[in-house]
C-alpha cells in the first residue's frame, strides 16, 4: 500500500515540476527571492520546509497550481496541521503551526504583489495564538558555578570547555554566535566581543566580565595552538580537528556538563543566555539593557525575563505588601504612579469585558 502511495506521488511529482504555475515551482523562485534580498539561510530553510508541507498536502488533494488554491482549502490545512500528529503521535505545537502558516500568508502575499495571483486566498487567515511560555529550567548563581566546575582545566578539550562555558555565562550569546566568533572578534582592553551576523544577520557588540576573558586568554595561550590546523581561518574555539564547532556539538557539550553537575536540571546553551538574563535583571539591570545584550529587536521578546524574575518579585512583595508580615511605617504612593497604576487597571478591567 505504502509502495502505491509512492508512486503515485512521484508521479504527480513529475507532472508538476515542470509546469511553472504550480505551487512547488512558485515556492521555490519565492524562496530564491528571500536569498536575493539577503535573508538568513535559517529563515531561508525554514519557509522551505513550510512551503515543501503545504505544497505535498496540496499535491495529495490533486490541487497543483497556486491559481487552484482558496480561502476554505487554506483553512482545511490549517485544520490539518492542527490535526497532524507525528511519528512519536505528539501534535505540532502552536508556534509550529504558527510559522506554518505565516509562511503559506507571505508566499501568497508575494504572488499577489507580483501579479501572478489576482486574490489573496489566505489575506484573511486568522493565524492561532502563540503562548508566551516561561524558560522551563533557570539556574541560581550557585548551580552555574557548578556547572562552570565541571570541565576538567588540566585537559587540552577541558580548558576549551571552561572557556566555551564561560563566554556563553557572561555573555549571553546564542550557540552559532559562539560557534562563528572569532580571534579577532574579542577586544580585551575594553573587555567586549563583537557578534557578527547574529540574528537577522546583525552585527552587535556585548561586554564580557574578566572571568570569562580570562579563561579565554588562557585557552588562546595554551590550547588552540595545539589544536589549529593551517591554514588558520581564525575561528575561536576549535575542535580537535582544528575545525570550527558546530553548533550541535555545542548543545550536546553543554549538556553533559549540566548533567554531570548534579543540579537536577536540564538544558543546554539556551539554559546559560536565560540564566545571564535573569540573574542580570534580578540585581537590578535596566531591560532595555538586557534586551541590547541577547540582541532582541523587539523589547517584548525580552520581556519574558522579567517574568522569570520571582526571587526579586517576592524581595518586592515582602517589602510592601501590608499583609506580608513586615511592620512598615504609613504612607501612600506618588500621586503620579497611582494614577498610572489604576488607569492600566482599568484598562484590564476593560479588556476582560469585551473578551468574554
Amino acid at each position: 500500500m505504502k509502495d502505491r502511495r509512492r508512486t503515485r506521488t512521484a508521479h504527480r511529482s513529475a507532472l508538476v515540476d515542470g509546469n511553472p504555475l504550480s505551487v512547488q515551482t512558485l515556492s521555490k523562485k519565492y524562496c530564491e527571492g528571500l536569498q536575493v534580498k539577503n535573508f538568513s539561510e535559517s529563515t531561508v530553510r525554514n519557509r522551505e520546509v513550510a512551503l515543501d508541507r503545504f505544497a505535498a498536502w496540496c499535491l495529495d488533494r490533486g490541487v497543483q497550481e497556486a491559481r487552484e488554491v482558496t480561502r476554505p482549502i487554506v483553512e482545511r490545512y490549517q485544520r490539518w496541521l492542527f490535526t497532524y500528529r507525528r511519528s512519536n503521535g505528539k501534535p505540532l505545537s502552536f508556534r509550529v503551526q504558527y510559522n506554518h502558516l505565516a509562511t503559506v500568508k507571505q508566499f501568497f502575499k508575494w504572488l499577489t504583489r507580483s501579479n501572478q495571483l489576482l486574490h489573496n486566498p489566505a489575506s484573511e487567515l486568522d493565524l492561532p495564538r502563540i503562548e508566551k511560555r516561561l524558560p522551563r529550567v533557570v539556574l541560581t548563581a550557585q548551580e552555574m558555578e557548578q556547572v562552570l566546575i565541571q570541565p576538567d582545566v588540566k585537559d587540552v578539550l577541558g580548558l576549551r570547555d571552561r572557556a566555551m562555558l564561560e563566554t556563553l555565562y557572561s555573555t549571553g550569546m546564542r550557540r552559532m554566535e559562539l560557534s562563528r566568533l572569532s580571534v579577532y572578534d574579542v577586544d580585551r582592553a575594553r573587555g567586549t566581543v563583537l557578534i557578527r551576523e547574529g540574528k537577522g544577520k546583525k552585527d552587535r557588540v556585548v561586554p564580557i566580565g574578566e572571568r570569562a576573558l580570562m579563561w579565554m586568554q588562557k585557552y588562546v595561550d595554551e590550547v588552540r595552538p595545539e589544536l589549529v590546523v593551517p591554514p588558520d581561518e581564525g575561528a575561536l574555539f576549535l575542535s580537535n580537528r582544528g575545525e570550527m564547532l558546530q553548533p550541535i556539538s555545542l548543545t550536546d557539550l553543554v549538556r553533559n556538563y549540566v548533567e554531570k553537575s548534579g543540579i537536577g536540571k536540564k538544558g543546554s546553551c539556551h539554559l546559560l543566555r536565560h540564566t545571564m538574563a535573569t540573574l542580570m535583571l534580578e540585581n537590578g539591570a535596566d531591560i532595555r539593557f538586557i534586551q541590547v545584550m541577547l540582541g532582541h529587536s523587539d523589547l517584548s521578546s525580552t520581556e519574558i525575563y522579567t517574568q522569570v524574575s520571582i526571587r526579586k518579585l517576592k524581595e518586592i512583595h515582602t517589602a510592601t505588601h501590608p499583609g506580608a508580615g513586615i511592620a512598615r511605617p504609613g504612607g501612600s504612593p506618588a500621586t503620579e504612579t497611582a494614577g498610572a497604576l489604576q488607569e492600566a487597571l482599568d484598562a484590564e478591567a476593560v479588556e476582560e469585558q469585551v473578551s468574554t
